[in-house]
Formats: C-alpha cells, structure tokens, sequence
C-alpha cells in the first residue's frame, strides 16, 4: 500500500514547534524567531496593511460588487434660506464599483500569494534546521534574486502591467456580459446589475437571434474565402514569378508587393471611392456602353460581399505570395529533377511535392490569417462600413462581421453587454479553432516528436 508524501509545508507546519507553526497566523513568525528580522518585518508589514485594507476598502469593495450599487443618483428638494430649491444628489457608479471590486479580487490573490510565499519561507527554515544548515541573510536573498532568480526580478513589473492593463480589463469585459449595462442603464446616471445568462439567451434564442446567427454565418464564409482565395492565388502568382525563362522575376514582384507598401487603409478608401455606384469604374463601363446602370458593388447585399473579397484579395495575396516564394526557392531541387526524369509533368510535380511542401510549411499562417479574418475590422469597415442597410438586423449591415456589429453595439447603440457578449463568444470561436486546427498540422506533429 502506498502512503501518500505530506507536502513540505506541511510537514514544516505540524512538526515545526512554536518557532514555525505559529506562521500560519502571524506572517513572518518563523523569520523573527530565526533572527530574520527584514524579512520577516516585511512579511508583518503585509499582513497589517491587508487587514487594514481589508476592513476599510475590500469590504466595501466587494458588497458593492455583489449589489452594484443601490443609490440611484438623481434631484432631491432642499430648503435654504426658506426657499426651495433642487440639488444634485450623487449615487452609487456600477462602472466603478464593478471595476473596484474586480481589483479587490484580484489584490486579495496577491495577499494569498505573499501568505504562500511566508509559508514556503517557514517551511524552508524547517528544513535547513532539519540538515542542521545555516539560514540565508537577507543580502543573500537579494543576492539570490539578482542570481538564481533574477528572471523572477526582470518579470516582476511586466507582470503587474499585464495584470493592470490586460487581466483586469479582460475580466471586467466579461462580467459586462453578464450585465444590464445598455443605452437603458448608463452610469452614472443609471445603475446597472447582474443578469446571468440572459444577454446570451438574447442572442441565441431571443429577440437578436435574427441578427446574431445571419450575422454568424456571414462571418465563417467570409473567413473561409478570404483565407483560401489569398491562399491559392498566392502561390499560383508565385508559381508564375518564379517559372523558368520568365524575364524580370524582380520587376514582377516588387510591382506585386507595392500594395504592401501603400497603408491598407488608403487602398481600401481609394476602392471605396473606385466601385462607388457613381465612381469612376461605373463611369467608364457606361462610357464603353458594357452596361446601361451603374453595378451596385458596395449597395446590393450580394454584391458588396463578393466585393469585399475581391478586394481583400488585392491587398492579401501580394503576402501569401512572398511566402511561398520563400519556400519554393528552397525546395530540394534533387527530388523534382528525379520526378522529372521519371516523367512526371509541372502539374504531378506540383501535387506531389511543391503544395505538399508549401502546405506544411504554411499552415500555422493559415491558421493565423483565418482567425485574423474572423476579426477583420478594416476591410469590412473602411469599405463597406458594414453596409448596405439591413432593416432586419439590429446595428448591423449586410457585409458586418461580429468585430463590427460588437463596435457598432459599442461606439452607436452603447449596448455593452451585448458587445461583451459577441467578444466572448469571438474569443470561444478562435480559440477552439486554433487550437483544433493547430494540433493538427504536421508542423506540430512533427515539433512534438523531437
């Protein structure tokens, strides 16, 4: 029968006597009693400001969490002087008591970390008595963070920014979602509270389904002909630059890559100008009498979605198209001369070692170009703006993808939960795909093997 093993700490605080178990309530305890007075000074100082903090602003910070606030602000009829009059009565601000309660949560897993870190220092102390060693000073402590652990000191600080600015706002994003932070209720004039799973359920099966699920689909096409039109004619572009006897490859490419070099939103904003329904390319059909009305590129729904692919095309696969110039140049030549000299024509050696060969090597940036389509603002808004109108959708246009209804609900509507909502859910999607898809592809495979 196996017996499990006490952790260290533990065993540090059952066998460790008066000098270390008292630990668990006084932080520090055991450093005092083991003449680590800094140390152990620090480890005091923390657990009474966290008590003080505690009381006077956790508390607090933590109920008004909980309810959101109660008081509403709002007028309220005094009398000075025998006169009447109205005065502005401050009320409670569900944005900030959200946020503040947020970072109480988030200050009191820090305090558990520090008690951990003075339980860990206990049970180091016991163990060096066990061994009969002597006890670090707190120079070689700093010594040791300067040596041992100074990858611990460098990550410190970029550590609390990424707790500041990037868990913080990314929590209170999503209890927005579970939220009635709308137009309807704006602090701080307005209080907002907990819903639960009810802005979920409008968009899945309630009155914003009609929007959320066309919306949706919208998005995955998109997506999905975006990423595999970039894809392919990408490599059948670089397939052709790079045939034998074609004469200035370099000519050819850099004309292809200037669209990389033009900011994407000035080629976005001049092909918004160019299939304008009295833009100039309409003009010059009707001038050449090629049709007798102006083509509805960006005004008829059908349209303006095979438009935007269009012209994501002309600003993606000038990228696709560098890429695999890269990989076919370093292709081994040996193994197509071989097919060749068994007959194989371009197209064989194309399906059987140049795409293979390309497909590997690309498939972590398919992966990264498809949930970056997913998310694709700028073509979508700088040509389209979401448009044309769909008087059946709420805040959002024929050729919007979640990313701009979720900007839209933001920026227009101020219905924030709801675009809290549309982010989690892009989140969910990206990364159940990328994940699926990732651990899928020869590149991981084979990176795992080694």
């Amino acid at each position: 029968m196996k017996h499990h093993e006490t952790s260290p700490v533990l065993e540090a605080l059952k066998k460790g006597g008066p000098t270390i178990t008292p630990s668990l309530l006084i932080m520090g305890w055991a450093n005092f009693c083991h003449k680590q007075i800094i140390k152990g000074s620090l480890f005091l100082i923390s657990e009474i400001l966290f008590l003080i903090a505690f009381v006077t602003q956790i508390i607090p910070a933590l109920s008004g969490l909980v309810t959101l606030g109660t008081k509403t602000q709002g007028m309220s009829t005094q009398v000075i002087d025998g006169v009447k009059i109205q005065v502005a009565v401050e009320g409670d601000n569900s944005m900030l008591l959200l946020i503040f309660g947020l970072a109480s949560l988030i200050f009191c897993a820090f305090f558990a970390y520090l008690y951990w870190c003075n339980l860990k220092s206990a049970s180091h102390i016991y163990q060096l008595k066990q061994r009969n060693q002597a006890l670090p000073s707190f120079k070689d402590d700093l010594r040791t963070l300067t040596n041992e652990r100074f990858h611990m000191t460098l990550m410190g600080i970029p550590l609390l920014g990424i707790v500041l600015f990037t868990v913080l706002p990314l929590i209170y994003m999503i209890c927005i979602a579970f939220t009635s932070f709308d137009h309807s209720h704006l602090p701080p004039k307005s209080l907002f509270h907990w819903v639960g799973f009810a802005n979920f359920g409008s968009l899945f099966n309630g009155r914003l389904a009609t929007t959320f699920f066309p919306v949706l689909s919208w998005t995955l096409i998109w997506a999905v002909f975006a990423t595999a039109t970039n894809f392919f004619f990408g490599i059948i572009l670089a397939l052709i630059i790079n045939t034998k006897g074609l004469r200035f490859k370099k000519f050819w490419r850099t004309v292809f890559v200037i669209t990389i070099a033009v900011p994407q939103f000035i080629s976005l904003l001049i092909m918004r100008n160019l299939l304008n329904d009295a833009g100039p390319l309409n003009t010059i059909l009707e001038q050449l009498h090629l049709i007798s009305q102006p083509i509805p590129f960006l005004s008829d729904p059908i349209w303006a979605k095979v438009s935007v692919i269009l012209v994501n095309m002309w600003v993606g696969i000038p990228f696709t198209m560098l890429i695999a110039t890269g990989i076919i140049l370093n292709l081994p030549s040996e193994q197509i001369e071989a097919a060749e000299i068994d007959g194989a024509n371009k197209f064989q050696i194309f399906r059987s070692i140049t795409f293979p060969q390309i497909l590997m090597v690309m498939t972590p940036y398919l992966i990264q170009q498809f949930i970056g389509n997913i998310n694709n603002f700028n073509v979508i808004y700088l040509l389209t703006g979401g448009g044309p109108v769909n008087s059946n959708f709420y805040q959002a246009g024929s050729t919007d993808l979640l990313v701009t209804w979720l900007y839209k609900l933001t920026v227009s509507a101020a219905d924030y939960n709801l675009a809290s909502v549309i982010g989690i859910i892009i989140f969910v999607l990206s990364a159940i795909f990328s994940l699926l898809a990732y651990t899928r592809t020869n590149a991981y495979k084979e990176g795992g093997t080694r």
